[in-house]
């Protein structure tokens, strides 16, 4: 992407935030706290909260341009809660992000901006780092999944990339608005991978998903192996609900792919120590995974306990009955 003046970068347009949260944290206070210190300042802050009585409002009631709504836990939606955050914004580029994420530097609103000077570009989403000397391992998956090469991914990559295509993360990713209302907004009643499902959509309408390796957050999880299984049990589900290339292209060889990446990483750092740990939180990924693509074909009883959304899949049963 070139290189565009702060002054260039502004004149794209308004921007504003979107943040829905959960029994918020630390993490939480330095987002709010590094999005007010950005070179681009955003214009206005929309947290839509779930439940009320997790939430401080010493975190955001200092601030004028942070409004908070209130929602139940049982009207959470990964893509109806975003949507909801972004019907309240008339800006023309929406930033979505989780309450976990924290921007590395001052730069990342304008970095996320930057490629949107591409009409053809829908979305930006940013680097996400790890920490390696917290968690190695995670830190190198992270890498993997997050390299520090941008670059824009349309129809044509699909052919090369496969279900890469389509990886974006609403941990931190920047949409132009009036590409995300030509698609329909986010999917409603999700499960998970709202972002890729709308990714889908942008591409399949003849846009452009732009990787912004220069716009980076910190955000990483310490999961165990069972939280693994169950995450990508859901991530499984999702792509099976949702159809089309999420459905049809297998991810299966892109796990592979970065397995075999982070043992060489492993190697070369001389931590083959961690290699037993990346085989067995590989297997419970891949259980999850199998699973999660047979959703259809488990009994109920299966399905709740290897789910991480049990409210979701007993809306979904209640429909089906």
């Amino acid at each position: 992407m070139e290189n565009l003046s702060i002054d260039e970068i502004n004149a794209l347009g308004t921007v504003d935030v979107v943040i829905p949260t959960y029994k918020p944290g630390t993490k939480f206070t330095k987002l709010i706290d590094h999005l007010h210190r950005q070179t681009i300042a955003v214009r206005h802050i929309y947290v839509i909260n779930t439940e009320e009585e997790y939430y401080n409002t010493n975190v955001t009631d200092r601030y004028e341009d942070v409004s908070v709504t209130h929602i139940k836990k049982e009207d959470f939606d990964h893509g109806g809660t975003r949507n909801m955050g972004a019907a309240m914004s008339d800006a023309d580029f929406v930033l979505f992000m989780t309450d976990d994420a924290i921007p590395k530097n001052p730069h990342l609103v304008a970095e996320l901006l930057k490629p949107f000077a591409n009409k053809k570009v829908a979305v930006s989403f940013a680097r996400q780092l790890g920490d390696k000397k917290e968690d190695y391992l995670e830190y190198s998956i992270r890498c993997f999944n997050y390299p520090n090469v941008s670059r824009i991914k349309t129809k044509d990559d699909i052919n090369i990339l496969g279900i890469k295509t389509f990886f974006c993360s609403n941990v931190c990713a920047m949409y132009r608005k009036s590409a995300y209302e030509e698609v329909g907004g986010f999917i409603r009643e999700a499960i998970f991978n709202e972002d890729m499902q709308m990714a889908m959509s942008l591409i399949d309408a003849g846009y452009g998903v732009y990787y912004a390796a220069d716009a980076k957050v910190i955000h990483w999880h310490k999961y165990s192996f069972m939280t693994q299984l169950h995450r990508n049990f859901d991530v499984a589900v999702s792509q099976a609900m949702m159809g089309g290339y999420l459905r049809d292209i297998k991810s299966e060889g892109e796990g592979k792919k970065m397995v075999k990446t982070v043992i060489k990483q492993l190697f070369k750092s001389g931590r083959i120590y961690l290699i037993p740990k990346l085989v067995v939180q590989s297997g419970f990924k891949y259980i999850g995974y199998y699973f999660g693509r047979r959703y259809d074909k488990l009994p109920r009883w299966l399905v709740m306990k290897l789910t991480m959304n049990p409210s979701f899949f007993k809306k979904y049963y209640e429909k089906k009955a």
